[in-house]
């Protein structure tokens, strides 16, 4: 039976192994995340055309995932399921075939769905800051501000249909991009310096 301080000592070492991987490395790290803001900066500066982007991507993934699983499908056409498998993997590829040949379309749903997420997620926050106000003293606040903006970018996206679609999945992820190579950045000069 393990301790737990044997525990402790492990995480340690893995701590320990995980800080020395990125320091070694440091430089490539910095190099993603340079790359990745870069692109994050562009998808911001162009949305429509990383929005375009994005429904490309996605519908090469549909179609390529629905192919692999019409192989499967049929190579284990004896297992249980296979009308259910048969049928998931020909939506997989009539979706990515709907998104590759029709992708100003895709755009459009992809943007209500990224509309719907964003309400969904910001009543859930504020539900969530409220239900545990006592428990998180003064930072259920930052929860309940965090909810009212994913609802007001919601808003923001629903109410601006279909002009909307142009630009707003193009810039959700600009922005992620941008706060991703800018974490990357970070951690790789926090790396260089210790």
């Amino acid at each position: 039976m393990t301790h737990p301080q044997d525990f402790g000592k492990d995480i340690e070492k893995m701590q320990a192994a995980v800080g020395a991987t990125v320091k070694a490395h440091w430089k490539a790290f910095l190099f993603e995340g340079i790359v990745l803001a870069v692109l994050g900066f562009a998808a911001m500066i162009v949305p429509p055309l990383a929005s375009l982007a994005v429904t490309i991507f996605l519908g090469w993934m549909f179609l390529l995932s629905g192919i692999a699983g019409l192989i499967v499908t049929f190579w284990a056409r004896q297992m249980p399921g296979f009308w259910w498998s048969l049928f998931s993997a020909a939506l997989a590829v009539l979706a990515g075939l709907v998104l590759l040949a029709r992708p100003a379309q895709g755009i459009l749903t992809l943007t209500i769905v990224v509309g719907a997420y964003f309400l969904a997620e910001g009543v859930t926050t504020i539900m969530y800051a409220l239900e545990h106000r006592r428990e998180l003293s003064e930072r259920w606040s930052w929860l309940l501000v965090a909810g009212l903006v994913d609802i007001l970018i919601a808003f923001l996206i629903i109410s601006g249909l279909p002009g909307s679609a142009e630009w707003a999945i193009g810039l959700l992820v600009g922005i992620n991009l941008v706060f991703g190579g800018a974490s990357l950045i970070g951690m790789a000069l926090a790396a260089r310096k210790s």
